[in-house]
């Protein structure tokens, strides 16, 4: 059990997504993920997003807070899938990104959307910014989500040479990459 201080935590937005993209892919219900669309289309969804272009805005009583982020050409947004019901928090366990021809994984084993406390996370390419707005590239959140946090992307502290995933993540990332040359995951 969590101490007390830790039971209940509040994560306030500075910040939201404006995106093109006005629904999730990936749809929790009470059995768990659905897959809005065949695999062939997902692949073709998944390249859209890579390109996809989308404004990061800022609370405005957070001046000063960007300053510096230009410098760099990749960042890490956090936030909040909040079209995401609070009853499909409760799941422990999906088939990967909806597709039950793969196993059941706990919760924490995926990049599932519907998590106890649902943070994805995605890399992105920082485009421009603006005062307290920054273009980015490829980020997968739906129009209007709340941006958690965002963290300079550095490889030294990031990246991982060969991360080992296991069989079906493999899968995932080869089909996802046919015909593309970036197979990286969010959430």
């Amino acid at each position: 059990m969590l101490p007390a201080e830790f039971q209940s935590l509040i994560i306030r937005p500075v910040g939201v997504v404006r995106s093109p993209i006005k629904r999730p892919v990936l749809v929790a219900t009470e059995e768990g993920l659905n897959l809005t669309e065949r695999v062939d289309r997902m692949r073709q969804a998944h390249r859209e997003i890579r390109k996809t272009i989308s404004e990061l805005i800022f609370d405005s009583t957070l001046d000063g807070i960007l300053d510096g982020v230009e410098g760099f050409s990749h960042i890490l947004v956090l936030y909040w899938p909040h079209l995401v019901p609070e009853d499909r928090r409760r799941l422990r366990q999906v088939h990967p990104m909806g597709r039950s021809d793969l196993p059941r994984q706990g919760i924490f084993a995926t990049c599932s959307p519907a998590r106890p406390n649902p943070v994805l996370v995605s890399a992105v390419k920082l485009l421009a910014r603006d005062g307290q707005v920054l273009k980015v590239q490829g980020l997968e959140a739906v129009d209007g989500s709340p941006i958690v946090d965002i963290k300079p992307y550095v490889q030294s502290y990031y990246g991982v040479g060969e991360p080992g995933v296991p069989a079906w993540m493999a899968q995932i990332q080869r089909e996802m990459a046919e015909d593309d040359e970036c197979a990286g995951g969010h959430g």
